[in-house]
C-alpha cells in the first residue's frame, strides 16, 4: 500500500490552491464534476491533494479524530533550499527541526488556520 491523496477543508479555496501550487509545487489538474467547489492537484500526473471548499473557519468537530497534517519529502538539498527560498519570497513563516537521532531535517508551515504542512529531508550529516 502506499499513501494515495490526503483531503485537506478549507474556506480559503484558492489560497491554499495557490500555496500547494507556487511552494509545494502541485499543478491544478482535472477533478469529477462535484456538486461541491474544489481543486485537485496533480504531481507526476496523480492527484494527491483534494481541496475541497467549506463555509467555516472552524474544523468539523463532528468526531475527535482528525488529520494532523501532511508531509512531503524533499529528495536534496538543492530542492530543499529552493523550498526555504520560496517560503521567504512569499513571506511565509516556517519552523524547522531536526529529528533527535538527527537523520532528517523537517520544516512545518501553517499557510491557513488548521492547516499544517511538513516538508522532510534526510539530514546533510546522515548522508
Amino acid at each position: 500500500m502506499k499513501l494515495d491523496h490526503a483531503t485537506v477543508s478549507t474556506p480559503h479555496l484558492e489560497t491554499m490552491r495557490d500555496f500547494f501550487c507556487s511552494i509545494v509545487g502541485l499543478s491544478v489538474g482535472p477533478r469529477p464534476p462535484f456538486s461541491f467547489e474544489g481543486h485537485w492537484l496533480y504531481h507526476d500526473g496523480k492527484a494527491v491533494i483534494h481541496l475541497i471548499k467549506t463555509n467555516s473557519d472552524h474544523p468539523f468537530t463532528k468526531q475527535s479524530s482528525y488529520i494532523d497534517h501532511v508531509a512531503f519529502r524533499v529528495e536534496n538539498e538543492v530542492d530543499w533550499n529552493a523550498l526555504i527560498a520560496r517560503l521567504e519570497a512569499g513571506g511565509i513563516a516556517y519552523r524547522t527541526t531536526t529529528l533527535p537521532d538527527g537523520s532528517e531535517r523537517q520544516l512545518f508551515v501553517t499557510p491557513m488556520s488548521g492547516v499544517r504542512i511538513e516538508f522532510v529531508t534526510a539530514s546533510i550529516a546522515s548522508r
